[in-house]
C-alpha cells in the first residue's frame, strides 16, 4: 500500500467489506474468491454473520494471505509480503 499520510488504522477503517461469510461458513468457493480478490486488490475486508464460527487465522492460512486485523465480525487480509 502506498503511504499517503494516513495511518494504517484509518485506511483499514475506510476499507469496505468485499466478502461476506454466510451461515454455511467458509467454503472452498469462498477461499477461491478471497484469493482472487486479494490478488486483484492487495487488501480486502471480510465480514461474517454473528452466529457463524470463523477462525480468522485459519482463513489467512488457507488463502496464503497475511491477517492484518480482526475487529468483531470483520477481518482484514492482505497479500503476503515476500
Amino acid at each position: 500500500m502506498e503511504r499517503d499520510g494516513m495511518n494504517d488504522g484509518n485506511r483499514m477503517q475506510d476499507l469496505k467489506p468485499t466478502c461476506w461469510i454466510g451461515k454455511r461458513g467458509i467454503t472452498d468457493a469462498m477461499i477461491e474468491e478471497i484469493v482472487r480478490q486479494v490478488k486483484d486488490r492487495k487488501v480486502i475486508k471480510v465480514k461474517w454473520l454473528r452466529h457463524t464460527e470463523v477462525d480468522p487465522q485459519a482463513i489467512a492460512d488457507a488463502t496464503g494471505t497475511e491477517l492484518v486485523e480482526v475487529r468483531g465480525h470483520t477481518l482484514v487480509l492482505r497479500e503476503r509480503r515476500r
